[in-house]
């Protein structure tokens, strides 16, 4: 699956976006930024608190139980702000 990543996600991570293959066991939003904080200090840097962070599965919004299963994108991204 691509991962992409926005704000100061991309900024922490280093990267804008990857392909990955998470682990069958890896099946929710949460699992994966938990796996995905596992990857290494830049990765736990950007998740270190996981409740502020954003995901959207291909292009939508997701709750953090939200299944990733034949997900084609996930997007990371801060919360927004309006004005």
């Amino acid at each position: 699956m691509k991962l992409v990543y926005f704000a100061w996600v991309r900024e922490r991570i280093g990267r804008a976006e990857e392909e990955l293959a998470p682990p069958p066991e890896v099946a929710t939003v949460t699992d994966l930024v938990a796996w995905l904080r596992g990857r290494g200090e830049e990765y736990a840097y950007a998740f270190e608190d996981p409740g502020v962070v954003r995901a959207a599965i291909d292009r939508t919004h997701a709750k953090p139980d939200a299944a990733i299963a034949g997900a084609g994108e996930i997007a990371f991204f801060p919360p927004m702000t309006g004005g």
